[in-house]
């Protein structure tokens, strides 16, 4: 994972080269103030201007630290008082004071130190706003436009000072990159970098590799030189990484009420509940348009990707391979959640797979459901559970692109959602058995089943799974109860049994029964017609299993949930043709 990260840090930097300088002592770095100063140092302003992002000296922490010619108020002027990180500052100058462009910022603190530094602190506060003080401050000189630290004087010395100190490095132990394999960078016991914009991470950043124990010093190895990883490597990973958590644009979307809003949609990542993000990217930088699906399925779309990988035309593509990387933030550090590495051919296999295993019929329509439904399927709806969100959505997302099983705890918490609805009041009347949750069943089902009846996206009458069959018998008796004492019941069968007969099958059917012979009874006097459909219907069914078993597994309870909901679909299709059928659906074209 690292390595891929590293080579795609190359890429970016490649890339973004152009005129700019690029080398491993140089870091691009935003710039939000210029403090404009004379030749002999003296100060004449600040500037605040739109922050814009340029080269500087790489550091690889902040903590303990200054950078060259460009930091926070505190390390240049010593503002709030925090003299440390000013002497921090200070100490960094005076190790380039021979350099041309550093002369005059050395004026600045010591031989004009009134009219220079005591002056510019006073006006600080006065020329830049509060929300402005905490960007960086870069020194610039009257009437000159250029930046004293891009001179290229300044570049040189910092790029030669590094230089010297890397073969100081080497000279002194050689040791083997575990990333890139070589020994022409040194690896050394500092911190990678910090990494930005994790969920639920630290604002300042957090740490993929770090080692900060004394657990971690065996075999003389302090720190990060456990993980043997040169500087090279490790500044070009954690800029890979930096890039692919943050690289993205601004788009107009609509929003509920029809207005246009600008939102930042990231081109590279994915945020999974509030404290997983996905983060994705092509080795030769190649644009999967098939990802596109899970946020917005497309039926026909879908079907050229089903027919194209069916016809083999997925494995004629330009060789190239799909890296996928979850991340949490945990406090200073990043948990890795998931790592995936397939071949774009194998990838669009693996999302056809997914779609065809997704799809379930709803209303006389074929449905896909977006990914981010399936996820919300397990949750409540005001109430989500963004932990469980989260770790449900990392699942899924690995059984797509790598055409795994689901876990079948997943599996529970649909369930568990659905019985939770059918007896809650406030949701009378409200399907608990919806497409996506049948779609998120039918797909945990299949891919784990092993040997059996594979759940088709619509009724089988095929099936003589008992679970199945029980779950059709009991939509059927809905459907009776409905007919009988119409659609406004207070609290139906459903409401009242659907969790004790998924569950509990013999006892509850036996109930059930009992209830179903005076309904049919009450609607052959009424209904005769509609009587006779469904008590033809319940007979056929009852004739494809022996006997009602005492208790349900965790899968024959899913099987009970799917054929329940595939009984109630094909009854609403009938009812189109049907009008006696009409009276136990609702909103029946």
């Amino acid at each position: 994972m690292i390595r891929e990260l590293s080579e795609l840090g190359k890429k970016i930097r490649e890339a973004n080269a152009g005129e700019k300088i690029v080398h491993d002592a140089l870091k691009d770095e935003p710039i939000s103030i210029d403090l404009v100063i004379k030749d002999d140092g003296s100060f004449c302003k600040f500037e605040v201007i739109e922050k814009i992002v340029r080269p500087a000296e790489a550091i690889t922490a902040k903590k303990g630290k200054a950078r060259l010619l460009l930091d926070k108020a505190e390390e240049v002027l010593c503002y709030q008082g925090d003299n440390k990180k000013h002497e921090l500052f200070i100490n960094k100058l005076n190790e380039y004071k021979d350099v041309d462009a550093v002369k005059s910022v050395i004026k600045f603190y010591n031989d004009n130190k009134i009219n220079g530094v005591e002056t510019a602190l006073a006006k600080f506060e006065e020329q830049v706003g509060e929300k402005e003080r905490g960007g960086n401050i870069a020194f610039r000189v009257l009437n000159d436009d250029s930046r004293l630290h891009e001179k290229k004087d300044v570049y040189d010395a910092i790029i030669n000072k590094y230089e010297a100190e890397q073969n100081l490095k080497l000279k002194d132990d050689v040791k083997v990159c575990s990333i890139c394999g070589s020994s022409n960078f040194p690896v050394e016991d500092i911190p990678h970098g910090m990494i930005k914009r994790v969920p639920d991470g630290q604002t300042s950043g957090c740490a993929l590799v770090s080692y900060n124990d004394d657990a971690y010093e065996s075999y003389t190895l302090k720190g990060n030189l456990n993980s043997s990883i040169c500087t090279n490597c490790a500044r070009t990973y954690t800029e890979g990484l930096n890039w692919l958590m943050s690289n993205g644009n601004n788009q107009l979307i609509e929003d509920s009420k029809g207005k246009q809003k600008e939102i930042f949609k990231y081109s590279n990542r994915r945020n999974f509940g509030s404290d997983t993000a996905m983060v994705y990217w092509t080795k030769n930088n190649q644009k999967c348009t098939e990802l596109d699906l899970f946020d917005n399925p497309d039926p026909k779309e879908i079907s050229v990707l089903i027919d194209s990988v069916t016809a083999g035309k997925a494995s004629q593509i330009e060789p190239d391979y799909f890296y996928s990387c979850t991340l949490s933030g945990a406090a200073a550090r990043i948990a890795v959640r998931d790592w995936i590495e397939i071949s774009l051919g194998d990838l669009k296999k693996s999302i056809a797979c997914w779609f065809k295993d997704i799809r379930i019929e709803a209303w006389g329509e074929v449905y896909h459901a977006p990914l981010y439904r399936l996820v919300n399927a397990t949750q409540n709806e005001k109430n989500k559970n963004e932990t469980t969100s989260s770790r449900i959505a990392v699942h899924l997302w690995n059984a797509a692109l790598k055409n795994t099983s689901p876990p079948l705890w997943i599996l529970t918490s649909v369930l568990k959602r659905v019985r939770i609805m059918e007896n809650d009041e406030n949701k009378k009347n409200k399907e608990s058995i919806t497409p996506e949750r049948a779609a998120l069943i039918r797909l945990i089902l299949n891919r784990n089943n092993k040997g059996g009846f594979m759940i088709k996206e619509d009724l089988d009458h095929d099936n003589t799974n008992s679970a199945y069959v029980c779950g059709r018998i009991f939509a059927v008796l809905e459907s009776i109860q409905r007919a009988a004492l119409g659609k406004d019941i207070n609290a139906g069968i459903r409401e009242r049994f659907f969790s004790f007969a998924s569950t509990n099958p013999s006892p509850a059917f036996g109930r059930l029964m009992k209830m179903s012979q005076n309904h049919l009874t009450k609607l052959k006097g009424e209904k005769a017609g509609l009587a006779v459909i469904l008590d033809k219907e319940l007979s056929e069914l009852f004739s494809k299993i022996k006997a009602f078993p005492n208790v349900f597994s965790l899968e024959e309870q899913g099987q009970f949930a799917i054929g329940y909901y595939h009984q109630k679909q094909d009854t609403y299709n009938r009812a189109k043709q049907n009008k006696e059928l009409k009276d136990v659906v609702e909103d029946v074209e």
